[in-house]
């Protein structure tokens, strides 16, 4: 397929670049599929209290997703909105039609995105509108009054990138359309909870938490941390100090308080835990808990699974019908029933609601039932936590994506949470209820870890490379796995444990999402980076330095990272080489981008770098080189993404070079402004010259003239980060590598590499096709339904697609298709819009005529007729499914017409010749002629039948009529008795009827039919056998017919014609 796609689309690179945009509804048939795998991380929850079907959960970067049925079944919510990050959740408690989000995760670690404020809905989350503090980066906790949905509180923690004064605490007393700051501390502090007491709205606990992030460290803690009171509900605040509580510096803050005892107040703090940080000692301890509603704290438990990993972790609820009875929300789920002085675990991990926990909801009117959140998805409970009805939403965090070689192709993933794995981008499978599907068990471990790159082995597809900094502290690790035992083998550079040890004391500084790379000339090397790049010629048996540290090597800045709470697994690991890539036009020219904006250049393999950063304009410092796509076209032309969001800079950064980073251009024109744009990912169509891909944090652009303007591609896309780009060449898809809504595939790109200016300004124009493949169906594995994370498999066939300059009513629009002798197969017809249409040919001919009946089932007077007097059958019209071949697509509009030729391949997986299809075929075109003329014998049986029928109900009791009664009678008698020889007139399609009565030949001829072409077998000689019976009794009962319609029909004709009663229609 490659070289028919590549001399086909080629022609495209002649054109003139186009400039213009494209208005967004002329690009919107271009939808989107998502194909998986099972998601990871959701953020919060809320439900209803007294409601057990209603609950609305928010995910990392996910958008919200709502249920009304108890957790069986999700859909989303939130997609229509600008972002996709959610913090928080609440639901009025006085109105649950009335929801509020916070948006952007305060569950801090380094790759988490931030938000755009508060959103509402007065419709229990089916449509929402903006409602202000856009700028507070991240959202702990909205609180809504119990009495009154208008009053509410939001505890903002800022995105901690850079001081902000949008830092604190917000009340609303109009619902949201104005805010009052009503807390600050200081630019460095925000807020991670607030709490209200059960029994008096007025009293407020608040726990503010100094934080600092940047790309090389994360800071919590510091003297703005602390809990602060409020007794008037929020017009002014006492900071608690002393009276138990930690004197030293503390961190992030948990609260949790209780109907049950409106006076005792959780407070989970983080503290150091008694280890010195800085030099200095720290508090120790863990859980405090006031039975005096503040006035006074005790420490009542220093055991550190109370927090875990506290920026990333700590939360904490109490049961609203027990005191003693308080769950914290970490790493593992743990629950105290005596106050917390005692932890209880899950019995295993089984027993648990999943892992990684986040967030958790109680319904205050029932303590028995619970929701929990976290990296393993959403858990109900119904029984306190004895069991967990658990679900995986679609909401999969991918560092980035790659596809392989096989037809169809896999796409390869390293998913958060989760090991690299591989799934299909076409299960090919026939469903027993309908279409197949790509359920979550098709995607498979294939080694490597969750971070990283899964990269298959472009001449070997069983071969993966897999980087990742692996299963929890561990760096650098790099497998190579083999698809044909299911095993990989461990290959890293340096083996060395890196677990919670800072960047300067490791030998190699593998980051968390280092990349690897398969040279494109040479499939047995591989390249991995740390801050100098490596490469192996033997399968990772060795690995050999082909440059020096490319980066800053800032010593000051690769030091030990979390504050309070140590949290060191390479994610902030500094002064790396973040992406690198080698030109596909010229062997050993290598690009390389690090983390602290430095961009090296080597064109002899590796053996010297110049460092070209510096001729990269208006470039600010440390900024992150999210990728490298060197060029396909040219060995001195590449484009780079780079993003400085960790140091408080949310601005666009796209470059290109054409001469070896010499001199740099920035392309950045047309991509929106704002905190969720900065970039991720740019990718070079390896078709058309120019046209490029670019992913930003939340949303998908594309250029048509390299890079000088870009429009969005978002048709039914989620405002998600599109971290990762990948064009199979092979097939011509885009595929998107989502960080919370997983892997979405635009089918055929053949439009977007064909627009130009002429295209745009023709009143109509036909795009060549890409090739289609004769999928056959595989069998399919032990799941019928769908659930939450399952992916959505391409419509079968062939994707043609047309340009409409404008529409109108009096322009037809149709498309036709016709073989290698010119006969016509299929006409197709549509009502199109203006710009790009999309249009699927199944591949399959024009359907046989449908068997009408006109008549009630026998025996079964209850069965109605239509407004037509008719029913449908049981049998299904037959489309013979086309051979492989060329053939022609005409579209008509109005008085044009414009031909592309089509090529249809043959199913690569296919046991059977080319040979075996046209036997197939043509034992199949005579089922088919048969089927049709079958078809018109019993609807003119029916017709004929129908009118007798009508006939007597026109006849009276008197001696004339009844003569003619009888003959009718008579006749209608003889013409059931044959189209009973034809088809069973017995079903009704209920009470399965298919087994209570015998088949005729109709049930019989269509059962051979579905038979015959399965797969691309050659049919076997039984088959010829029962086709040459089924024959013979047709051409008997069609003998019989005819000699019906010669003598008994033709007496009862007369008769008529003699008593003036009209005649009798027949179809033939």
């Amino acid at each position: 397929m490659t070289k028919n796609l590549l001399c086909s689309l080629l022609v495209c690179l002649c054109t003139q670049a186009y400039t213009q945009q494209l208005e967004k509804s002329s690009i919107d048939q271009l939808h989107f599929r998502h194909i998986g795998p099972i998601g990871n991380r959701i953020t919060s929850v809320a439900g209803v209290p007294g409601d057990p079907l209603t609950y609305i959960v928010g995910a990392a970067t996910g958008g919200v997703w709502k249920t009304t049925d108890g957790g069986l079944a999700w859909r989303p919510v939130f997609d229509r909105q600008d972002v996709h990050s959610i913090g928080s959740l609440a639901i009025a408690p006085s109105n649950p039609q009335v929801v509020y989000v916070g948006t952007g995760e305060s569950f801090i670690r380094s790759n988490v995105s931030i938000g755009k404020g508060i959103y509402k809905s007065t419709d229990g989350g089916e449509t929402w509108q903006k409602s202000g503090l856009e700028q507070t980066g991240r959202i702990s906790r909205v609180l809504v009054h119990p009495d009154n949905e208008d009053i509410v509180y939001v505890a903002a923690l800022g995105h901690a990138y850079a001081p902000q004064k949008e830092r604190g605490i917000y009340r609303s007393t109009d619902g949201g359309k104005t805010w009052q700051q009503i807390l600050f501390v200081d630019e460095k502090t925000g807020a991670s909870d607030i709490v209200m007491d059960p029994d008096n709205p007025r009293i407020l606990f608040a726990g503010m938490w100094q934080l600092e992030l940047k790309t090389w460290q994360r800071v919590s803690g510091g003297p703005g941390s602390g809990i602060h009171m409020s007794t008037d509900g929020g017009n002014t605040w006492k900071k608690l100090e002393g009276n138990g509580l930690p004197k030293g510096p503390v961190g992030k803050i948990a609260l949790a308080m209780t109907p049950a005892k409106p006076d005792r107040v959780y407070a989970l703090i983080e503290t150091g835990d008694g280890v010195p940080y800085e030099g200095k000692d720290t508090e120790s301890g863990e859980l405090w808990r006031s039975d005096d509603n503040g006035k006074s704290f005790q420490l009542v438990n220093s055991n550190r699974d109370l927090g875990g990993r506290q920026a990333y972790y700590t939360r904490c609820a109490a049961s609203p019908d027990n005191p003693h009875e308080v769950y914290f929300i970490a790493a593992n789920f743990m629950t105290s029933i005596d106050g917390g002085k005692s932890l209880l675990a899950p019995e295993s991990p089984l027993s648990g609601p999943n892992w990684d926990h986040h967030e958790m909801w109680i319904d205050p009117a029932d303590g028995d039932r619970m929701a929990v959140v976290g990296d393993g998805g959403v858990s109900i409970s119904q029984n306190r936590g004895k069991s967990w009805l658990r679900n995986f939403l679609p909401v999969a965090q991918l560092y980035h994506v790659t596809t392989d070689k096989n037809i169809p192709y896999n796409v390869l993933t390293n998913r958060q949470d989760g090991p690299s794995m591989k799934g299909p981008s076409n299960s090919r499978v026939g469903g027993i209820f309908g279409p197949g599907m790509i359920h979550s068990g098709m995607w498979r471990d294939i080694g490597g870890g969750e971070s990283g790159f899964a990269t298959p082995d472009p001449v070997d597809p069983d071969i993966v490379w897999s980087s990742a900094s692996g299963f929890g502290p561990v760096g650098g690790i790099v497998t190579r796995y083999n698809e044909k035992n299911n095993q990989y083998r461990q290959t890293e550079v340096w083996p060395e444990s890196s677990g919670g040890t800072p960047a300067k004391d490791v030998k190699y500084r593998f980051q968390w999402t280092f990349p690897l790379l398969i040279s494109p000339h040479d499939h047995n090397t591989v390249y991995v980076t740390s801050q100098q790049v490596h490469r192996t010629t033997n399968g990772g048996q060795t690995w050999e330095n082909i440059s020096p540290d490319l980066t800053l090597n800032e010593k000051d800045k690769q030091g030990f990272s979390g504050g309070l709470t140590g949290d060191n697994i390479n994610v902030e690991f500094f002064n790396v080489i973040y992406a690198f890539d080698e030109s596909p036009v010229q062997k050993g020219v290598f690009w390389a981008g690090t983390n602290d904006g430095l961009v090296h250049v080597s064109r002899d393999g590796g053996a010297t770098w110049t460092n070209v950063s510096k001729n990269i304009p208006g470039l600010p410092k440390y900024g992150v080189v999210r990728n490298i796509d060197a060029s396909k076209w040219d060995a001195g032309k590449a484009y780079l993404t780079i993003e400085f969001h960790q140091v408080g800079n949310f601005a666009p950064y796209v470059y290109k070079t054409e001469d070896f980073g010499k001199t740099w251009t920035k392309i950045t024109k047309g991509i929106v402004e704002d905190q969720l744009n900065y970039t991720r990912c740019v990718r070079e169509d390896p078709v058309r010259k120019g046209l490029l891909y670019l992913g930003t944090e939340s949303a998908l652009y594309v250029s048509f003239d390299d890079g000088a303007n870009w429009q969005s591609l978002m048709t039914n896309l989620p405002p998600t980060p599109y971290y990762w780009i990948d064009i199979p060449e092979h097939y011509n898809d885009l595929v998107l590598g989502t960080y919370g809504r997983g892997i979405w595939i635009l089918d055929d790109i053949t439009p977007l590499q064909q627009m130009d200016a002429a295209v745009a300004a023709k009143s109509a124009h036909l795009f060549e096709p890409r090739p289609a493949y004769r999928f056959q169906p595989v069998t399919m594995s032990m799941q019928f339904f769908p659930e939450a994370s399952s992916g959505q498999d391409p419509q079968y066939g062939a994707s043609l697609h047309y340009w409409m300059k404008e529409v109108s009513d009096t322009v037809k629009v149709s498309i036709l298709i016709t073989n290698e002798a010119g006969d016509t197969v299929r006409t197709l017809t549509q009502k199109p819009k203006p710009g790009l249409n999309r249009v699927f040919w199944d591949l399959r001919g024009e359907p046989t005529k449908s068997i009408v009946f006109r008549t009630k089932a026998k025996y079964a007077d209850w069965v109605s007729l239509d407004e037509n007097r008719t029913r449908k059958s049981l049998i299904a019209p037959l489309s013979l499914l086309m051979p492989p071949g060329k053939y022609k697509v005409y579209l008509n509009a109005g008085k044009e017409q414009m031909m592309q030729t089509l090529e249809v391949l043959k199913d690569p997986h296919s046991e059977g010749s080319s040979a075996d299809i046209a036997v197939q075929h043509e034992l199949m075109t005579q089922l088919y002629a048969d089927l049709n003329a079958l078809t018109g014998k019993i609807n003119s049986m029916e017709l004929l039948r129908r009118q007798v029928l009508d006939l007597k109900a026109l006849m009276t009791a008197t001696d004339k009529d009844k003569a003619a009664i009888q003959t009718l009678d008579s006749l209608y008698k003889a013409v059931t008795g044959l189209e009973e020889r034809l088809i069973q007139l017995q079903y009704t399609g209920t009470g399965q009827d298919e087994v209570r009565y015998p088949t005729q030949l109709a049930e019989k001829l269509r059962y051979l039919a579905t038979t015959v072409p399965v797969a691309d077998f050659r049919p076997a000689d039984a088959y010829y056998e029962v086709h040459k019976m089924l024959r013979e009794q047709m051409d008997a009962v069609a003998k019989d017919y005819e000699a019906l319609k010669a003598g008994q029909l033709a007496e009862v004709k007369e008769m008529m014609n003699r008593q003036h009663a009209g005649g009798i229609i027949l179809e033939d």
